[in-house]
């Protein structure tokens, strides 16, 4: 029987008023509905899915998915036009990597055009609200599963 993947889902600064904060931009779901969405598209794998506002809390938790992770899949939020630290720590990964926008970033003020994660990352889901982490998981978990995940 083949190991369990696990699948680290990582969530920037303000994604915990998810549901209330802009819904006209983000929707009405809650981080706890998108977790859900996240371990049902992750059909059996372990998701281990977390939030924080601070950047170096994120950089520790890419820096243990190096060795407790098949993938991951991160939303940066704010993080994502500003921190060359997330970047630094992503290019140590040897996993795949799926960066996950709730809203089009391409769409929106100049300043979100740039992704200093997506040039770590392995590919970009963005635009569809809160349902843009089904299709992230599950191409993080394919990516995985034919990379020959650890385990």
């Amino acid at each position: 029987m083949p190991e369990t993947l696990t699948l680290y889902v990582l969530n920037g600064p303000n994604l915990n008023l998810l549901g209330v904060r802009e819904p006209e931009i983000y929707g009405r779901e809650t981080l706890a509905n998108v977790q859900a969405m996240c371990e049902a598209a992750a059909d059996g794998a372990r998701v281990v899915f977390r939030q924080s506002n601070h950047e170096g809390q994120l950089v520790d938790w890419i820096q243990e998915a190096r060795t407790e992770a098949d993938a991951l899949v991160i939303n940066p939020a704010a993080f994502t036009h500003t921190s060359v630290a997330l970047l630094d720590a992503l290019k140590t990964l040897s996993i795949p990597v799926v960066e996950c926008h709730l809203s089009n970033p391409a769409a929106r003020e100049a300043f979100r055009h740039h992704s200093y994660v997506s040039l770590a990352a392995t590919g970009v889901i963005a635009g569809f609200g809160p349902r843009s982490y089904e299709p992230a998981v599950r191409a993080a978990l394919d990516l995985a599963r034919r990379a020959g995940a650890k385990g």
